[in-house]
């Protein structure tokens, strides 16, 4: 026959503090404060937009992006209604490069807002209309339709910044008169930015056409090839790191702290004399901004394997990798809209490098107050 324990005074002294403990344990949990994580900063959506040259696949994205997370910069979001396309290396491949697509065509059919409305970007990395300088299209109609895209970013966010590129030379085998319309349309490009950038909204020109071969960084005279991938992402690194820099504003009516956002420049690289072993470069600095700048900082990549040694009309830094940044003299810091200045320099080379070459970027600095 089973036996029925009975319960001591012992046991039944737990079951009532167990009991206690039970009823209470809610309502310490409600009287305890809660620790809380801190929220973490929204990451800052940068779009490339383009066509094939961005999208298809676009290597040069993903050594950019490789680039920004190695420098650092970890909050990041490329974004765009298009997926990764390949490259054979890990990297945030959302883009809105579409193959084929001319720029006049994107802005004639209204393509932009609903693919801003999808990706909301802080930022604009655009290389495109190359499809439109192949067509013949006219330098007017092209930047007429760079004007309604940058209305259509700001439509969508009126703090938008937008990098511009000078575009990439081509030399398609079909085209014999596309090298010098790219050439005719790169210059109007840092006109048009100055007439188009806002303090609000700047719109910076980044140089993707000095140092650029079809010959060398191509694979059939217009699409990059891994060396033309490297230089493109080099050219873009400094201008995009100088937005990500200047944070995203934390509501539209917030100007930023005075002097800190950069202002819009440009850099262009020129090889005045050279020699088994080296050369003399100069880089011509123009502020492509609406407003002064009180100073500048140029980079400059020295392609096969150059390096700067001696530097006038400025301040010379020089990374390990021979990445040379440049600082204004005291003397030529202060650029009205519109104006240039040089620097020039001396670089070693290896005796196989071949014609001199370099990737340059710039950014300004707002006057303070």
């Amino acid at each position: 026959m089973h036996r029925t324990p009975h319960s001591s005074p012992h046991l039944r002294v737990i079951s009532v503090l167990g009991l206690l403990a039970a009823l209470l344990l809610p309502l310490g949990m409600a009287l305890a404060p809660r620790a809380t994580a801190a929220p973490a900063a929204d990451p800052v959506r940068v779009m490339p937009l383009g066509d094939s040259i961005t999208g298809s696949p676009g290597c040069w994205r993903a050594v950019l992006w490789n680039r920004l997370a190695d420098s650092g910069y970890k909050d990041v979001d490329f974004v765009g209604t298009l997926p990764p396309q390949g490259c054979g290396q890990a990297h945030d491949g959302d883009n809105e490069g579409h193959g084929g697509e001319l720029v006049t065509h994107a802005a004639d059919q209204n393509l932009l807002p609903g693919r801003l409305a999808s990706t909301l970007p802080d930022i604009v990395v655009m290389h495109f209309g190359t499809n439109d300088v192949w067509s013949s299209i006219t330098p007017d109609r092209i930047l007429a339709a760079y004007t309604k895209l940058v209305a259509q970013m700001r439509a969508s966010n009126p703090d938008m910044r937008i990098l511009v590129a000078q575009l990439i030379p081509m030399n398609p085998s079909s085209c014999a008169a596309c090298a010098q319309r790219v050439v005719d349309f790169n210059a109007r490009i840092p006109g048009w930015a100055r007439a188009t950038g806002t303090d609000r909204s700047p719109v910076t020109v980044v140089d993707q056409w000095t140092g650029f071969s079809t010959a060398t960084d191509t694979y059939d005279g217009v699409h990059p090839n891994a060396s033309g991938d490297n230089k493109i992402a080099a050219r873009w690194f400094p201008a995009l790191s100088a937005a990500l820099d200047a944070g995203v504003p934390q509501d539209p009516g917030d100007p930023g702290d005075p002097g800190e956002d950069p202002a819009a420049c440009t850099a262009r690289f020129r090889a005045a004399s050279s020699w088994q072993g080296g050369y003399q470069g100069e880089v011509t600095v123009t502020n492509t901004s609406a407003s002064a700048v009180s100073g500048w900082t140029a980079t400059v990549v020295p392609a096969n394997g150059a390096r700067l040694t001696q530097l006038w009309n400025g301040t010379l830094a020089t990374a390990a990798d021979g990445t040379a940044t440049v600082r204004n003299a005291a003397w030529n810091g202060t650029l009205a809209p519109g104006a240039s200045t040089t620097f020039g320099f001396v670089a070693t080379a290896p005796a196989t490098a071949g014609t001199p070459a370099a990737s340059v970027t710039c950014t300004g600095e707002a006057p303070a107050g």
